[in-house]
C-alpha cells in the first residue's frame, strides 16, 4: 500500500511540474515533419517533446501549412469516418483537420488527422491551450532565432497624448472588425483607434496573430468601396464583396467619368481614374491583418519592395517580451511553398522564392514597408506568444470566423500530384441532365 501511495504522490508532483513549467502556454510550438512521421514541441528554440505519429495515407493527404489549436476535447469521436474515436483531440481545422490519440505505425495510416501515440497524445494535450500554433510541414524544420530591424518590439504606451493621433483618415488605412467581415473604421473614431490603446496592456493578455499577403482582388476591392463612399457614391460596406449595390455604384463612377460599361468590372483604367478622382496614390502591393482570440482586430495596406520576386511563406514567434525594456526574442521558420504558374501570374510574381536560403526570413522581412502608427499600434499591443505569417498568398480557405490565420502550402511533389493525368482520349460528353447532378459547377 505505501508503495502505491508513493506512486500515486509521485505522478501528483509531476503533474503540478508539468503545469507549472508549461503556464505561459502562448509560447509553444508543435512542428510536424511529414517527412520523419515526427512531431516535436518547442518553447523558442527549446525541445520540450518529441514523438512519432502518422499522418495521412495516400488520397488523404494531411495538409502542410501553419495552423493552431482551434478546440481540444479529451475524448472526440469522427463526424465523418464512422464515429471513429478520437481521444485527446485538438482541432486545426474546422473541415476535419486535428490532432489526436490513435494507432501509430512508422508509416502515414491516417485519414488526414495527425495521430499520437497513446500516452504522449495527453502529454500534449496537456501541455497545450487553444491557440497554440501547429506547423506541419513536408521536409523537417526547426524555429531559429532572428534579429532584425522589421520585427515588431513592445512599446510603454504613452500616458500623455492620443494614439495614433497623426492617422491620414484615409478609410482604407485602418479597418476594424469584430464580427464576421473586416469593415471601415476612420481613425479617430473607434476605441481600437484612439486613446483607449494608451491603457496598459496585462502580461498574460491573449498574444496577437499577424498577417501580411499581398493584395488581392478582396482588398482592391475594399478600396474601390471606401473611395466611391468617399466621393458620395452608395457602394455600400466596404467589405471586399462586389454585391448588386456596390456594381451599380461602379457603373455610376464609370457613366461620370465616360468609362467604358463592357469589360471587366474594375480595370487598371477605372482603378487609376478613381484613385485619382479621391486624390488618393494607389495602395501599396501588401496587406497586413491582425487578430487576436480568433477575431479581426484591423488591417491596413504595407508595401513591398521588388513586387516581381516572392517573398516566400515564413513564420515568426515572439517570446521573452519585457515591455519596460522594450525588448523581444523573436524564432522563425520558413517553409517551402510552391506557387503554380497561374497564381504567379495573378499575383504579378516573375521569381520564385527559394526556401531554401540560410537567410530567407530575414530577407522577406527587408522587403517590408510598415506604416509606423501600425507598426506602433502592434507594439503596444503585443504580449508573449504573438506570431507573425509573410506569404505571397491571401487569405486562405481554412480561415475564417474563429479562427487563426491559417496558410496552406505546397511542395513540389504536391503539385506534381495534382497536375490531372495526361490522356490522349477525350472524356465522354455530359449531357444537360447529368450536369446538374451534384451540383458541378452550379449553384
Amino acid at each position: 500500500m505505501l508503495r502505491g501511495v508513493l506512486f500515486s504522490l509521485g505522478l501528483l508532483s509531476g503533474t503540478i511540474l508539468s503545469q507549472s513549467a508549461f503556464a505561459d502556454t502562448a509560447t509553444l510550438q508543435i512542428i510536424v515533419s511529414k517527412d520523419k512521421q515526427s512531431m516535436t514541441v518547442y518553447d523558442g528554440e527549446t525541445v520540450v517533446q518529441t514523438t512519432k505519429v502518422s499522418t495521412g495515407k495516400a488520397g488523404h493527404t494531411t495538409p502542410s501549412g501553419i495552423f493552431s489549436i482551434l478546440e481540444k476535447r479529451k475524448y472526440h469521436e469522427s463526424n465523418i469516418y464512422s464515429n471513429a474515436p478520437m481521444p485527446f483531440m485538438q482541432r486545426l481545422t474546422w473541415s476535419g483537420i486535428a490532432l489526436h490519440e490513435g494507432h501509430v505505425p512508422n508509416y502515414p495510416a491516417s485519414h488526414g488527422c495527425v495521430r499520437i501515440p497513446p500516452g504522449t497524445a495527453k502529454t500534449i494535450f496537456d501541455m497545450t491551450d487553444r491557440g497554440v500554433h501547429v506547423v506541419i510541414s513536408d521536409a523537417p524544420v526547426a524555429p531559429v532565432k532572428i534579429d532584425n530591424a522589421n520585427l515588431f518590439m513592445p512599446l510603454k504606451p504613452s500616458p500623455n497624448s492620443p494614439f495614433m493621433s497623426d492617422v491620414d483618415l484615409r478609410p482604407t488605412v485602418m479597418k476594424k472588425a469584430s464580427d464576421g467581415p473586416y469593415r471601415v473604421a476612420m481613425a479617430g473614431t473607434d476605441p481600437m483607434t484612439t486613446g483607449s490603446l494608451q491603457a496598459v496592456v496585462p502580461e498574460d493578455a491573449p498574444p496577437l496573430r499577424i498577417l501580411v499577403h499581398r493584395r488581392g482582388a478582396r482588398e482592391t476591392m475594399m478600396d474601390v468601396q471606401s473611395l466611391l463612399l468617399g466621393l458620395g457614391f452608395d457602394a455600400g460596406a466596404a467589405d471586399g464583396i462586389p454585391g448588386p449595390m456596390t456594381r451599380d455604384a461602379i457603373a455610376g463612377y464609370k457613366r461620370w467619368k465616360g468609362l467604358p460599361l463592357n469589360g471587366p468590372l474594375v480595370s487598371k483604367e477605372f482603378l487609376a481614374a478613381l484613385y485619382h478622382s479621391a486624390g488618393q496614390e494607389a495602395a501599396p502591393a501588401g496587406q497586413i491583418l491582425v487578430r487576436r482570440s480568433f477575431e479581426p482586430l484591423f488591417e491596413a495596406p504595407v508595401g513591398i519592395k521588388d513586387p516581381e520576386r516572392a517573398l516566400g511563406t515564413h513564420f515568426y514567434t515572439a517570446d521573452h517580451i519585457k515591455r519596460d525594456a522594450e525588448t523581444a526574442e523573436w524564432h522563425a521558420v520558413t517553409l517551402e511553398n510552391k506557387l503554380t504558374a497561374d497564381e504567379m501570374r495573378d499575383l504579378g510574381i516573375e521569381k520564385a522564392a527559394d526556401a531554401s536560403q540560410p537567410n530567407a526570413a530575414a530577407a522577406a522581412l527587408d522587403r517590408l514597408e510598415i506604416p509606423k502608427d501600425v507598426r506602433e499600434e502592434i507594439a503596444v499591443l503585443m504580449t508573449n506568444g504573438t506570431s507573425l505569417t509573410i506569404t505571397d498568398q491571401g487569405l486562405g480557405p481554412e480561415t475564417g470566423k474563429g479562427t487563426d490565420f491559417v496558410t496552406l502550402t505546397k511542395s513540389e511533389a504536391s503539385l506534381v500530384q495534382a497536375q490531372p493525368a495526361q490522356s490522349s482520349q477525350k472524356p465522354a460528353r455530359r449531357s444537360k441532365r447529368d450536369s446538374y447532378v451534384g451540383g458541378i459547377g452550379l449553384y
